[in-house]
């Protein structure tokens, strides 16, 4: 398979490269290229500025009659982005840089100037110097006075600062300890800050709760008289049988003044709301009379004003 794109060409063998025919182009021809500013620069028409990097589609030509070293100057036009006026710079192989022309000022231009007039002196000088020994010897002498007056004008103002800057590392090296002993004794007594506000919130939590524990029993010390079941005749603690014995015997013999309160215990009496100054009568009227009767039992008072209360609610 051939190559797509060929590098060699064919050339016969009576090939005559002086039979070519040459193109006479003139010599001041310009080319259009595409380049960017090479450095800062402000229109003299308008005065919009440009700046170094814009992008332009300029024409170069290569400028007659001006040669260094054999290298060809190139010039170069270019167009003002807002007026559209022309504006004209050539390179500079001399100095590796570009000069302005026509149509524009270049910008920051001090410091181009300044070095240029500090190499032109420095080339002066080398001329005299060359022809002129004295003269050799004579810009020694100006260049070691020169450097010596350099020398004690920086010692002098060595001096100077060390005797307005007076350092003493012994006075630095106390106040830095100072400052860290006085931020040690604000941290303790932070902390000691924090310990004393955390006791006070704990007394206070701890006075608050005995407090309430104190209100809490404020209630009369008696207790309240159980209200009387049915079922607590069978739950009775069993007596001792001697006991029973003497009881049951004296009720035979004599017999018992009042049997209403067995036959409290033994009817059931049916669940009703009362009033809660019935209740509180009730309950007071059994603790003053229950306080002689036996533990374990209802008094007879309680159980008849009980069935009081429920053959009331029957006929009602």
């Amino acid at each position: 398979m051939s190559e797509r794109k060929v590098l060699n060409k064919y050339y016969p063998p009576d090939f005559d490269p002086a039979k070519i025919p040459k193109l006479k182009l003139p010599k001041d021809r310009q080319y259009v290229v595409r380049l960017m500013a090479p450095f800062n620069m402000r229109c003299k028409t308008c005065g919009e500025y440009i700046y170094k990097g814009k992008k332009f589609n300029a024409r170069k030509e290569t400028v007659q009659n001006e040669v260094y070293l054999g290298l060809p100057i190139f010039r170069f036009y270019i167009k003002c982005t807002r007026c559209l006026a022309e504006i004209t710079f050539k390179t500079d192989p001399e100095n590796t840089d570009y000069t302005m022309e026509h149509g524009a000022t270049r910008n920051f231009q001090a410091e181009k100037l300044l070095e240029e007039e500090e190499k032109r002196i420095q080339k002066e000088r080398e001329e005299e110097e060359l022809n002129n020994p004295m003269k050799v010897l004579e810009n020694r002498t100006k260049d070691s006075k020169l450097e010596m007056e350099v020398l004690e004008n920086l010692q002098e103002l060595k001096e100077l600062n060390q005797r307005q800057a007076n350092v003493d590392f012994e006075a630095m090296l106390q106040q830095y300890k100072e400052y860290e002993e006085e931020q040690k004794r604000r941290e303790q007594e932070e902390d000691e800050q924090e310990m004393k506000a955390m006791l006070e919130q704990a007394q206070n939590r701890r006075l608050l709760a005995d407090s309430d524990s104190d209100e809490e029993p404020a209630k009369p010390g008696t207790k309240p008289a159980v209200k009387a079941k049915p079922t607590d005749v069978l739950q009775e603690d069993p007596q001792p049988q001697s006991k029973k014995l003497k009881t049951e015997s004296w009720e035979r013999s004599v017999g018992k003044w009042n049997s209403k309160s067995q036959l409290a215990a033994l009817v059931t009496a049916r669940k009703q709301k009362l009033s809660a100054t019935q209740v509180n009568g009730a309950e007071n009227r059994g603790t003053t009379t229950s306080t002689g009767s036996l533990p374990g039992t209802v008094s007879t008072t309680s159980s008849l004003s009980l069935l009081g209360a429920y053959t009331d609610s029957e006929s009602d």
